[in-house]
């Protein structure tokens, strides 16, 4: 029988240590590399839930209006606008909210008979006043004098402007017949003699209608004043 070249196995021992080293690395590098998931059945820890921030609180006030002849108590808050208030609080919502910027003047309404924008006006502002909206024009079942002479004109199209209009257009006849001057009235001095299409259309200036219906509204605003 040979002997074992113990020469060789000796010259291999130093290949197969460092072999097993690497080997043992590896898989440590591995294990360690790998993600922990949580034991079956054990639940997932969850973060400690955070309290909402608290929301500071705004005081209202009580305000007390006429709107179309008859009397609303509102409890609001400071920084609600006219506009908001007739809609949201009083449910009127024929009073339109355009550009809320008083640029369209869809939002017109009449206070203590003066026109005026009332996306640009606080309702606390006006305690006590008198405020008409389209809903009060017209009497009982009865249309205003203008609003028959819008339909009669076609004096809307898409409608969303007219209430506006009606509101300012009421106010522009009592402006006139009190004797007020515009910016197009050659005496200023003087009370305007006439409401001419020029007058209306300057005195209308604030109030926008998209679909253009300027010539038929300021047909019907001019028949209602010929009419008397």
């Amino acid at each position: 029988m040979s002997k074992p070249d113990s020469a060789n196995d000796a010259a291999r021992t130093p290949d197969l240590g460092r072999r097993r080293f690497l080997q043992s690395a590896a898989a440590a590098a591995t294990i360690g590399a790998a993600p922990h998931s949580p034991a079956e059945g054990q639940p997932m820890a969850t973060p400690p839930s955070m309290p909402a921030p608290a929301r500071p609180t705004v005081a209202t006030l009580p305000v007390h209006l006429t709107i179309n002849g008859r009397p609303y108590a509102l409890q609001l808050e400071p920084r609600v606008t006219l506009l908001d208030a007739l809609r949201e609080y009083a449910g009127l919502t024929g009073t339109k909210k355009g550009c809320d910027r008083g640029q369209c003047g869809a939002c017109t309404v009449i206070v203590d008979g003066r026109r005026i924008n009332s996306c640009l006006t606080l309702a606390v502002m006006h305690e006590g006043q008198s405020v008409t909206t389209v809903e009060g024009l017209a009497a009982q079942e009865n249309l205003s004098p203008l609003q028959r002479a819008f339909i009669e004109h076609d004096a809307f199209q898409c409608g969303y402007c007219t209430p506006g209009q009606l509101c300012s257009a009421t106010a522009l006849l009592d402006e006139f017949g009190h004797g007020t001057a515009s910016a197009v009235t050659q005496d200023v001095r003087t009370a305007p003699h006439a409401l001419t299409d020029d007058e209306i259309r300057e005195r209308m200036s604030g109030n926008l209608c998209r679909c253009g219906a300027y010539p038929n509204i300021v047909a019907a605003v001019r028949v209602v004043y010929e009419r008397g």
